[in-house]
């Protein structure tokens, strides 16, 4: 019996060379950075970086800030979707924004500011009015995605982030927590009261990011037991499946799962759940094949991937085109399928 074919193996053609192309210098260093396994302080990384601030999209959602460090309005920041605060600054994250621009900072500052409920979770709601949301706000995805933000752009030691992130390590274990907010999180194992207070796989997706974030030699015993929770959590169905549990009277996982996309608001895709795990060192994880081999039935003949949900016409300004061919979507797919393997010495 002859030796199985890696998954890179079986991608159509190379996409690397069209990935790497000076013309789009955010996705250059995201590539730089996922497959040849540069750090972020390597010198042409943070040139590409700066480059990449300099045009769309990431120049037109900065020029489109307050110089207070907000969007469309003051306060908490979730209005309107997608294109207030909080969007903003998670889809910058996403885009390799440069961590020492300081427009970024005054944005992360705000959100550091206005965003911890006095229970420590992130929350936000819809008000123009610059104070900060109630405990009941806290939900898994919304900390999650401003958690793995602020900790790229460097804040892992800001009191907020540090609280953000005791919050949900005690939220996902029940370790510690007396008081659980029917509005928001309703209790250990990811319940959400989103999900008619089910474990939700879209919140534990975006907490195992922000988690799977801080450097291994960082985490708190807590912050590794709630990393085992959640990955258990999603390994115990078939992300190709995507049969989660599901509130409402829901029997059919949502479609979304099986649209991958960018960028990524509280929505995830099967893709997504592949790109935490191997974060977190469990992408070998042979019950993941069933979605890898899905994974490859999406790419065209020069294996790229379309962008089938890339928020058009909803956010500040276009980030990626519907549809069409992505390299960001191609990115992600591919560093999924090379796993933990390098293309190229660093």
């Amino acid at each position: 019996m002859g030796q199985r074919p890696t998954w890179l193996e079986r991608v159509n053609g190379d996409p690397l060379p069209w990935l790497l192309d000076e013309s789009d210098p955010g996705v250059r260093a995201a590539t730089l950075i996922r497959l040849m396994g540069r750090p972020p302080s390597d010198p042409e990384v943070i040139d590409l970086r700066k480059e990449a601030m300099a045009k769309d999209p990431i120049r037109s959602i900065l020029a489109a800030q307050d110089e207070a460090g907000w969007w469309v309005k003051p306060g908490p920041g979730y209005g309107p979707k997608y294109q207030g605060t909080v969007w903003n600054v998670i889809f910058l994250d996403q885009l390799g924004a440069d961590p020492d621009n300081e427009r970024v900072q005054k944005a992360v500052d705000y959100i550091l500011r206005m965003c911890p409920t006095m229970t420590g979770g992130f929350g936000c709601s819809g008000s123009h009015i610059e104070r900060t949301p109630p405990p009941s706000a806290f939900i898994h995805c919304l900390n999650g995605n401003l958690l793995r933000a602020a900790i790229d752009f460097g804040r892992l030691d800001d009191p907020a982030v540090k609280a953000a992130t005791e919050w949900a390590a005690r939220t996902i274990t029940g370790v510690g927590v007396d008081r659980w907010y029917k509005s928001g999180t309703s209790g250990p194992g990811f319940e959400c009261a989103a999900n008619e207070h089910n474990p939700c796989a879209w919140g534990a997706v975006k907490e195992m990011k922000a988690l799977a974030a801080i450097p291994p030699r960082r985490r708190t015993r807590l912050v590794r037991q709630a990393i085992e929770v959640g990955a258990e959590f999603l390994l115990a169905r078939d992300p190709a499946v995507a049969d989660y549990p599901m509130g409402y009277g829901n029997v059919k996982p949502s479609g979304t799962w099986f649209k991958l996309g960018f960028p990524s608001g509280y929505i995830c895709d099967v893709l997504e759940i592949l790109e935490v795990l191997d974060e977190l060192g469990r992408g070998s994880d042979r019950r993941l094949d069933n979605a890898k081999e899905w994974l490859l039935t999406l790419q065209d003949d020069l294996g790229r991937w379309r962008n089938r949900r890339a928020y058009k016409g909803k956010t500040t300004v276009e980030i990626d085109r519907q549809a069409q061919p992505s390299k960001w979507v191609t990115l992600r797919a591919y560093s999924v399928l090379a796993g933990r393997r390098k293309l190229v010495p660093a």
